[in-house]
């Protein structure tokens, strides 16, 4: 065995030139060496580049650009100082309108690839401000003795280390400009090695930083943060251990909200609910979900994977019902809070298993006109044959990730009886290969 990681890791580190093919879903180039083919990071198609290894697998090597000789049309300067170590990005060097067009690609050939199907009507995509747009970040905080420092930021790409910064264009700017007084707050702490983590949350009325910390804090320690939360205009929570141990500390009665305002919603969360991380293109994806299933006052409305009902609550206004159901108790408990804070009254959330059958479920008994799917990453399909006998004639699909998307279109088309209408990309995550896409389905 250690034969084998000795010989694998035997590889020259010499520049290679190469031209590049195409582009991965990820959003790296694609070139071959030697007939072995090989993902680049920085790299565009059409260019020719020089490159070096930094990994090397059986089916496939993973290299860097180092220098572009002949570069694209479509390569920009990034305008981040540290795109080029930190792992926050990946598209900086692509234009805006490359990447959109790259995102486009990805969402069709997943549908005819994985799904075997054609979209009819693909949707113009849903794009906003590309720069300090990120709401919703877990920041790495680690005490480095060569530098005699604490850094605070997103990881180093291919590293566990992380990257050395002075700011993030992508964050928002209320954490995002003040990384380097972070830096020195922490090194203040008596407790600064064992503060592993800093999550950031920017609600509609405050930003929030919770300090996951390893040891107890001291009064002083605590004092120190409160008082960067005052002179920052900035919440401070602490997480002494799990999730459930979240707690504010400045001020003690600290509450997050964001707002929709076409549909007078404010919902409340805690800063580790999950959230969308991009505001604007949320406003716009609620807005076009909603116009797609088009609710009617009649109709009964089903909202899976609903979390803290950011779907729910704007259905609520246009439909008879609304039915949310979570697998998650606690987001379920605030969901039911903030459907009480909007008074919908036309609303009911569930707790259950969405894996499971449910339908002997009291909520699912019914039946329903429409349904809105919101899954994670791992997609619906273990729901959809529920949606289906549950007589939905409309289906909205909202997915994180192309690929399960096109899989459960194909399972929703060919084997339960709908049509696909239309689909498109929403750029929740600008300057990365991330694709968020929204899909509309009817009953034959």
């Amino acid at each position: 065995m250690s034969r084998r990681r000795r010989n694998r890791r035997k590889f020259s580190t010499e520049p290679v030139q190469v031209e590049v093919e195409s582009l991965t879903h990820e959003g790296k180039g694609v070139a071959h060496v030697d007939g072995k083919v090989v993902f680049i990071d920085g790299a565009l198609p059409g260019e020719s580049i020089m490159m070096r290894l930094y990994n090397r697998k059986r089916n496939y090597d993973e290299g860097s650009a180092i220098e572009v000789l002949r570069a694209s049309p479509e390569r920009i300067d990034p305008r981040c100082p540290h795109y080029d170590i930190c792992g926050g990005c990946s598209l900086q060097h692509m234009s805006h309108e490359a990447q959109i067009r790259a995102k486009q690609a990805v969402l069709v050939e997943q549908f005819e690839h994985i799904g075997r199907l054609e979209i009819p009507d693909i949707l113009p995509p849903l794009t906003a401000e590309i720069w300090g747009y990120r709401r919703k970040a877990r920041l790495g905080v680690r005490y480095v003795a060569k530098k005699g420092k604490v850094l605070v930021g997103f990881r180093e790409r291919h590293s566990s280390f992380i990257a050395d910064m002075q700011g993030c264009e992508v964050l928002h700017p209320s954490v995002g400009k003040i990384l380097p007084e972070l830096s020195d707050l922490v090194a203040s702490l008596s407790q600064f090695e064992r503060i592993p983590q800093i999550e950031v949350a920017a609600a509609d009325n405050v930003t929030a930083l919770v300090f996951r910390h390893l040891d107890d804090l001291s009064s002083a320690d605590c004092e120190k943060l409160a008082d960067f939360g005052r002179q920052h205009d900035l919440h401070i929570y602490l997480q002494p251990k799990g999730p459930d141990t979240v707690h504010a500390i400045w001020p003690e009665s600290s509450e997050l909200v964001y707002r929709l305002h076409e549909y007078e919603v404010e919902n409340a969360f805690r800063p580790t609910d999950f959230t969308q991380v991009n505001h604007d293109i949320n406003h716009q994806m609620v807005h076009r979900a909603v116009e797609m299933l088009a609710p009617g006052p009649d109709e009964r409305v089903l909202d899976l994977f609903c979390g803290l009902g950011n779907f729910t609550l704007p259905l609520s206004r246009r439909a008879g019902e609304v039915v949310g159901v979570e697998g998650d108790a606690a987001l379920i408990e605030r969901a039911r809070a903030n459907a009480e804070r909007n008074g919908a009254d036309n609303v009911a959330y569930h707790v259950s298993d969405l894996t499971e059958d449910m339908l002997q479920a009291s909520w699912a008994s019914a039946g329903f006109d429409k349904v809105l799917l919101d899954p994670p990453r791992s997609g619906a399909l273990e729901v959809l044959p529920l949606v289906a006998k549950l007589g939905a004639r409309r289906i909205v699909y909202v997915s994180c990730n192309p690929a399960t998307l096109a899989r459960d279109a194909g399972e929703l088309v060919n084997e339960l009886g709908y049509e696909l209408k239309s689909a498109g990309i929403m750029d929740m995550f600008p300057h990365t290969g991330h694709v968020e896409s929204i899909a509309l389905f009817e009953k034959k």
